[in-house]
């Protein structure tokens, strides 16, 4: 059996400004695929490769597949249903297979919209996706796909139905990631110019934070043997180069002994790699007295969720952390030569010109090596997009990328909030540009910032940053295009009535809850356990060059 997987070509000038990363969910599913027996897998990355419509059309006509697999996230939805429209255009007896998070929970609209796809796959889904290639390989799919949990599909009258959720995987170490899928010069991280991989150490998060929805989507947190995955960091290192790696987990650190142990090993081994993650101010402060461990084991850059400049919205989002916090981790990451990111929240209702300063110039107090402004995304799955309501009238899901302001503001045009997160954007770096990154004293900060600068202005002058094509100057005014799709705005009444008129357009939460044996709360596992003997060496040194 020929099995075609395809990233879908989605750009919007996010965090691929820094290069192309690599989708991890090729190696997962494809190396649950191969160690089920089919090895007849190619990836295509129509993202990296910025592949239009009409060459994956041609790749799957030369291909010649019995399965054309796709992923997506919210915004890129759109292109991936188009890839299901394209294979099965080809060849109508081609099953498609689409799996990624939007279509865990929205799964009516993608079917609805995109009737071509066979299979939907809700939530993790390596051992799902092995169930129905084996139903597909013996050509009774059609025969058993009301047994196979974690799928939605429509039934032979036409009507939407999913099963019942899968399982979570238990043992993360029974993952088997194939990462050969890859064409890795593809993969290259512009600020220090080597290879990148975004390998899994952990899935899930213990909080709920309203505007996120990872939590949802994996159900539990669960994390791999530190043994195990530096194994695989191992195999990256050595087999195919890689020089920099981001852990693709929301909280890695929420396990203090699985994560100092996984910094251990990766010191006893010599790798020569250096690596970045995403992480909540608390558990930096937490390991205070850890971070030049951390740092020895090869850690440089820190992304925090602080998230918002008022208390208020910090609360509003469960964020459980305090200002004061957000402050004092960023300079206790600074102190120990980590580069402390910091990310804010802007465009809700409430934002005004004088709030968008405020956080600047709060950013401006904090001074972190890097400040990431993301403009308020509603996730049609979240907390906070249910407690918006009808606000939430802008459906057009491929704008729904953090660069578009998809809210509009009581007091204030949706226009006006993307000028004012370009102009902190402009001022916060040019700050950075003339007096601070070519004066940092510790020579790789100072590389990496660099770098980062580099990435920074080849992405802008190309206007890919942040999607600034959309900006244009006429008559010494700046206009903006939001590029909205209009038949996807939808009007108050429509809002409204969502359940009534447009019942595919509203998610489906039932996926993994509590009563269905699935737990999210803090006490779901014990962490304050933690064996001091597990550091062998605290003693700083030089991180290695990538």
């Amino acid at each position: 059996m020929k099995i075609l997987m395809v990233q879908p070509n989605y750009h919007s000038g996010g965090a691929e400004i820094a290069g192309n990363w690599t989708p991890s969910w090729v190696a997962y599913i494809g190396g649950a695929l191969k160690k089920a027996g089919y090895t007849q897998i190619r990836f295509v990355d129509a993202m990296a490769e910025d592949l239009p419509d009409e060459t994956i059309e041609e790749i799957i006509r030369k291909n010649k597949p019995d399965v054309v697999m796709t992923t997506n996230i919210t915004p890129s939805i759109f292109k991936a249903q188009d890839i299901m429209k394209i294979a099965k255009k080809v060849n109508p007896k081609i099953k498609t297979i689409m799996g990624g998070i939007h279509s865990t929970f929205m799964y009516p609209q993608v079917l609805t919209e995109a009737p071509e796809t066979d299979y939907v796959i809700r939530g993790e889904g390596e051992e799902v996706a092995v169930n129905i290639i084996n139903a597909i390989n013996a050509g009774n799919d059609l025969k058993e796909r009301e047994n196979i949990t974690g799928i939605a599909y429509l039934n032979d009258e036409g009507e939407v139905h999913a099963t019942p959720a899968h399982p979570v995987i238990e043992d993360l170490d029974d993952l088997t990631p194939d990462w050969s899928l890859y064409d890795w010069d593809q993969y290259i991280y512009t600020p220090l110019n080597c290879r990148l991989a975004v390998p899994n150490f952990a899935r899930g998060c213990p909080f709920t934070c309203t505007f996120c929805s990872q939590w949802q989507f994996w159900r539990r947190y669960r994390a791999r043997s530190p043994k195990h995955f530096v194994d695989e960091i191992e195999i990256l290192v050595k087999k195919y180069n890689v020089g920099f790696f981001i852990l693709a987990d929301e909280e890695p650190t929420i396990n203090k002994q699985k994560f100092v142990s996984l910094c251990q090993e990766l010191i006893d081994r010599k790798l020569d790699v250096t690596w970045g993650i995403n992480t909540r101010v608390t558990d930096i402060m937490r390991d205070e007295d850890l971070l030049p461990f951390y740092r020895k084991a090869g850690l440089v850059h820190v992304s925090l969720g602080t998230e918002a400049a008022s208390q208020m919205n910090l609360n509003r989002f469960r964020k459980e952390t305090t200002i004061e916090e957000n402050k004092y981790a960023i300079k206790l990451l600074q102190k120990n030569g980590i580069v402390a990111e910091a990310q804010f929240v802007m465009g809700l209702e409430h934002e005004t010109p004088q709030t968008i300063e405020e956080t600047y110039q709060l950013c401006k107090d904090w001074d972190p090596d890097m400040a990431n402004w993301t403009i308020y995304t509603p996730w049609p799955f979240s907390d906070l997009f249910k407690e918006l309501g009808d606000r939430v009238e802008v459906r057009d899901y491929s704008r729904y990328n953090f660069v578009s302001p998809i809210i509009k503001p009581d007091n204030m045009e949706r226009e006006d909030v993307l000028k004012g997160v370009l102009k902190s954007y402009g001022r916060f770096y040019a700050r950075k540009t003339f007096f601070s990154y070519p004066w940092i004293k510790d020579s790789y900060v100072r590389k990496y910032m660099l770098g980062c600068l580099k990435a920074f202005a080849q992405t802008t002058l190309t206007k890919r940053f942040y999607d600034i094509d959309r900006v244009k100057t006429k008559n010494r005014k700046i206009e903006i295009d939001l590029g909205f799709d209009k038949s996807r705005i939808l009007t108050q009444e429509e809002v409204k009535n969502l359940k009534e008129k447009r019942p595919e357009m509203v998610a489906d939460m039932s996926f993994g809850l509590k009563e269905a044996g699935y737990q999210r709360e803090h006490d779901e596992h014990d962490w304050d356990e933690f064996d001091e003997s597990t550091i062998k060496d605290r003693s700083s040194s030089t991180v290695r060059n990538c």
